[in-house]
């Protein structure tokens, strides 16, 4: 398994290659995507209130593999592939998820 960080809008976001595709930590979007200074909560309020508005259990788009946190051990996180990740992001009320206008893109 490979590790890199990718960065968006200035956030680190910890990715894995396992079994040849990438996975994204869910909490590194959330943190990217939202001004919630406690992403975890944000994710497990975020997972319950999808599930009550659409009944769609969003963790079913998450695995956990073992990524590296800052104090530099290896830690079992929610990551989600490219597909699994674009329907997380679709579940952030942000306008910072939200896809912008052709106009907007130049």
């Amino acid at each position: 398994m490979e590790n890199k960080l990718v960065v968006f809008k200035g956030k680190e976001i910890r990715r894995i290659l396992h079994n040849n595709e990438w996975y994204f930590a869910v909490v590194d979007v959330i943190t990217a995507l939202t001004d919630s200074d406690k992403p975890r909560d944000y994710w497990y309020r975020m997972k319950t209130r999808e599930a009550a508005s659409s009944g769609i259990q969003l963790s079913t788009f998450c695995r956990q593999l073992k990524l590296e946190l800052s104090d530099g051990k290896k830690y079992m996180t929610d990551v989600a592939s490219t597909e699994g990740i674009f329907r997380i992001i679709q579940s952030i009320p942000s306008s910072k998820a939200e896809p912008c206008s052709p106009q907007a893109r130049g």
